[in-house]
């Protein structure tokens, strides 16, 4: 028994452990390696409690936007509203197919116009904003950080604020009714070059310095090296650029029927009223759906960068 208790004694409290010179004269003590804590279950429940009621809270309005656009008309106008839908139909999507058909301009041009904008304006904004990024990142420019401090004093205005010196800007390069008038500002977005720029930061300038010195070009080093290793900024980038022209519906700068883009023909419909609610409710879930979808794919990949990279001096 006093042989048991004398064991566990030393497993709760071990002996220090000292360090000894080539003379073995005892020059010092280890640190104490603290035991590491684990949640208890009643914490891991909470928590688990917690994050489901916060995903429920975040879904929601992805369901509900499901279920509206399944639901019929005389399910739409219920009081209370129902939240799930009782008799799923197709009918909203089919009566929006047709609306799309009777309007002047061919539904397969709007998508053509939106997907010109879209992919026009994210690659163009990635290349523009990574090249900066990497010059004011890794190259020794004069007044770098002042151009930079530019950048970040942009992020604080509004887009409602720039909106008249971008018509001034767009209209004197006679660029007014043209896809230009929208893929061009959006090269020159300040939070992807804001975004690009921290995480080349992260990047050791001995690497960027070793390929110099075995005589790789800027460019090779910018685009071999550098955009790799910062992968998960320009997916993000490309996510939050590409949601952000997804959406657009041309404003003031895009006048002709035929140049308009998906959303802008999407709000014409959805806007007919009462009548026209069960297509408003299609179209909500239309210009959800594929933003959405890209996301998830884009995110699975950006996760799986984040969790294989990171690089240390």
């Amino acid at each position: 028994m006093v042989a048991a208790l004398k064991t566990s004694f030393r497993k709760k409290f071990p002996k220090p452990q000292y360090i000894y010179d080539e003379h073995g004269k005892k020059i010092g003590k280890l640190a104490k390696r603290t035991k590491r804590l684990n949640r208890s279950t009643g914490g891991t429940v909470v928590l688990f409690i917690f994050m489901g009621l916060l995903a429920v809270f975040m879904g929601f309005p992805l369901f509900l936007t499901v279920s509206n656009a399944l639901k019929p008309l005389d399910e739409l106008f219920l009081f209370p509203p129902q939240i799930v839908v009782r008799n799923p139909t197709l009918s909203n999507f089919s009566d929006l197919f047709v609306s799309m058909q009777a309007t002047w301009v061919p539904f397969s041009r709007y998508a053509v116009n939106t997907l010109i904008i879209t992919l026009g304006g994210t690659l163009g904004h990635l290349m523009f904003a990574s090249s900066a990024a990497y010059a004011l990142a890794k190259v020794e420019l004069p007044g770098r950080k002042m151009m930079f401090s530019m950048v970040v004093l942009s992020l604080m205005f509004a887009a409602v604020v720039t909106s008249i010196p971008n018509f001034i800007i767009i209209s004197s390069l006679g660029l007014i009714d043209t896809y230009w008038a929208i893929i061009l500002p959006a090269f020159s977005a300040p939070l992807g070059l804001y975004l690009m720029k921290q995480f080349m930061e992260q990047i050791p300038d001995s690497l960027v310095e070793s390929a110099r010195i075995d005589g790789a070009s800027e460019y090779r080093i910018y685009w071999s090296i550098v955009m790799p290793n910062v992968k998960p900024a320009w997916l993000t980038l490309i996510i939050l650029q590409f949601q952000g022209l997804w959406a657009t519906t041309g404003g003031i700068f895009i006048r002709s029927e035929e140049l308009k883009p998906l959303s802008f023909a999407m709000g014409q419909i959805a806007g007919g009223g009462i009548a026209r609610a069960g297509e408003s409710a299609a179209v909500m879930f239309l210009m959800m759906i594929i933003p959405v979808t890209f996301f998830i794919i884009a995110q699975s990949q950006m996760i799986e960068t984040l969790t294989t990279s990171g690089m240390k001096d």
